[in-house]
């Protein structure tokens, strides 16, 4: 990869961290690239719509052009208008947070949320953001799926992540994380309780074809609260007919018709 592509990447992903925007001298010095090449490529960027500067401060700020392409690819893979129906009842039962996330060759991505008290399919915020392998639910629902040693391998790419950054019982070696991912497999579906974040809860089933490799997976969270364990075993059928039913109609998006992880 250019030097130059691999700085705009750099840069984006950045500002992405930091939606209110930076100025010129602290994204080069974040990001160690010299400030006038560091200002040439915010200026493609600029120039190709991918920024703006706000003029009073002078800080970048992300536009919503790399937003509306990530939209206009799943509006064009299908998995939208196929998910949806799905989706919208695994929320309107449990009265919780559902979400889908896809496969994408060795990465889980979220893409798409329906709140169960909210009417309506809706784009997740945290939508095109790849799920911590190590501590999410999803993650483990995917992970599961998999060989101890594939498994390992994708969490040591990714990293378990800052230990504050999530919950107190958040995995941080391979042993718990295996623990977590042997109990998932002989229970049919991933559980986790104050791992991402204190206070909550979730659960999450793969979308596959039989045996075949995951596609996606879907999940459902909430405050353990309301979805402690006794709910969680009460919405755990549901979930994977679910999944089951997801897995059936994925012909019909290009997106789920892709190779999985490991596949040419």
């Amino acid at each position: 990869m250019s030097t130059a592509l691999t700085r705009g990447l750099e840069v984006l992903e950045y500002l992405l961290a930091h939606p209110g925007g930076m100025p010129l001298e602290l994204i080069a010095d974040a990001l160690d690239i010299p400030k006038s090449a560091c200002h040439r490529v915010l200026a493609e960027l600029k120039l190709r719509g991918y920024v703006r500067q706000i003029s009073e401060r002078g800080e970048y700020v992300m536009t919503t052009r790399l937003a509306s392409l990530g939209l206009g690819f799943l509006s064009s893979s299908g998995i939208v208008d196929i998910a949806h129906p799905v989706i919208e009842r695994v929320a309107e039962v449990s009265g919780e947070l559902a979400r889908l996330s896809v496969v994408d060759g060795d990465r889980l991505t979220w893409v798409a949320k329906v709140e169960g008290n909210r009417k309506g399919f809706r784009y997740d915020p945290d939508m095109g953001r790849d799920a911590r392998l190590s501590c999410t639910s999803s993650g483990h629902a995917w992970l599961m799926t998999l060989s101890d040693e594939q498994a390992v391998a994708l969490v040591s790419k990714q990293g378990f992540g800052s230990q504050q950054d999530y919950g107190p019982k958040a995995p941080t070696t391979v042993k718990a994380l295996l623990g977590f991912l042997h109990a998932a497999r002989v229970r049919g579906y991933a559980m986790i309780d104050e791992v991402f974040a204190p206070g909550m809860t979730a659960v999450a089933a793969p979308v596959r074809r039989g045996e075949r490799p995951a596609m996606g997976v879907i999940s459902i969270a909430g405050p353990k609260t309301r979805l402690d364990f006794a709910r969680i075993q009460q919405l755990g059928p549901m979930l994977l007919e679910a999944t089951r039913e997801l897995a059936s109609l994925s012909s019909a998006s290009g997106l789920f018709s892709r190779p999985p992880l490991g596949k040419a």
